[in-house]
């Protein structure tokens, strides 16, 4: 296919400058003042480029949530390509000076939050404005979200309310391993679970006791047992906390469980089997409380054209397209779930997601926006 937009149409010099302030602009999620700062950053590019932006005030203590819309015909309902991205990060304020400077070594950029997802969600901002440079007629909705990295629980809803007028959804988190792309995600359930005993002292009336330590090291054997690797199913219990001292029976013991699950199936037996646990001593009370975070992102056969669509665009950008299912989330569970063609990890190589030795590789920077850029045009 002849593409309208190639790699040397992006400028990279004025793109990675523009880079490196969005990255020293540190944004920790729960730090919704520091987000802000970045919205209206972004905020202000879109408007001189002409785009259209509509700003939803932040919730639960998160930031504010940005729409860049392309300019449409008045009372347009045709369905847009909707591209999600996000400005928080898992880095505190600081890592910037002192375990993370920003820095490049050959063809490695390094950057609190540079990869995940500083890079990709700039790289979509600059492709968008490159689609309606070149003319682009189909609508595109870029929606910049503050709080990914804790679960989007502010941003969920209005993803779900784009996602319902989207012919299909593009999502710039990184890329993995050499460039691949996600087509799938698992599910992600979170649980805490809390149980109950009765407290005694351990050396003059421990029948009086009833551990609630002794209770849940049962329980997470039982939960640890649910993993099913060859069905993709994983439960991890990953923090236990109980007990007041060396000397007492414990009379609370509580744990957070993380699970992650590939269909709709395996999900409604697994949760279903979690949330009937019981202690196996009738003393010990257990709450459970959590549920679903993140419904699976299978990929559908709608999924499976929109991929085969990218990867002749991106043959022509000299990109050999791979795609991969991975066991994290991302906002494109929620756009899968509701039967929109979705796919992930758009964004930069690279690699060091969440530590300290974060980085993207510069040479993707480019036919990777391009790839994007040539999509908002020919998608719809």
């Amino acid at each position: 296919m002849t593409l309208a937009i190639s790699a040397d149409d992006i400028d990279q010099t004025a793109l990675l400058s523009e880079l490196r302030r969005w990255v020293e602009i540190e944004t920790h999620t729960p730090d919704a003042e520091a987000v802000n700062r970045l919205v209206d950053r972004v905020e202000a590019l879109a408007r001189e480029a002409g785009l259209v932006t509509e700003r939803t005030p932040g919730t639960l203590g998160f930031g504010d949530i940005l729409a860049v819309r392309s300019p449409r015909p008045a009372g347009s309902n045709q369905k847009s390509t909707l591209i999600l991205a996000h400005l928080d990060t898992v880095h505190a304020a600081g890592t910037i000076k002192n375990q993370l400077p920003w820095r490049q070594e050959g063809d490695r950029l390094y950057g609190p939050g540079i990869y995940d997802m500083k890079s990709g969600a700039l790289m979509a901002l600059e492709a968008m404005k490159l689609a309606v440079k070149h003319g682009s007629k189909l609508p595109v909705d870029l929606l910049f979200m503050p709080d990914e990295e804790m679960g989007s629980v502010s941003s969920r809803a209005l993803i779900e309310d784009y996602a319902r007028n989207a012919g299909s959804a593009l999502v710039v988190e990184p890329a993995r391993d050499g460039g691949k792309i996600v087509v799938a995600r698992k599910g992600v359930a979170m649980y805490d679970i809390v149980l109950r005993g009765r407290a005694s002292h351990a050396g003059t009336r421990p029948q009086d006791g009833r551990s609630a330590i002794r209770a849940a090291a049962r329980l997470v054997l039982e939960l640890e047992a649910l993993n099913d690797p060859d069905r993709g199913v994983t439960v991890t219990v990953g923090t236990i906390q109980g007990g007041t001292g060396r000397n007492t029976v414990p009379a609370e013991c509580r744990m957070q469980v993380d699970v992650r699950l590939p269909d709709a199936g395996a999900a409604t037996e697994i949760l279903g089997r979690i949330e009937a646990m019981k202690p196996v001593d009738p003393d010990i009370s257990i709450e459970i409380s959590g549920s679903f975070n993140r419904p699976p992102f299978a990929q559908s056969e709608e999924g499976k054209r929109l991929f085969d669509h990218t990867a002749g665009i991106a043959a022509e950008l000299g990109i050999t397209l791979v795609g991969v299912s991975t066991g994290g989330g991302s906002d494109g569970n929620f756009t899968a779930a509701l039967g929109v063609p979705t796919l992930d990890g758009l964004g930069a190589d690279g690699a060091g997601a969440h530590t300290f030795d974060e980085y993207i590789y510069v040479s993707s920077i480019a036919p990777r926006t391009a790839l994007l850029a040539n999509l908002m045009l020919t998608l719809g």
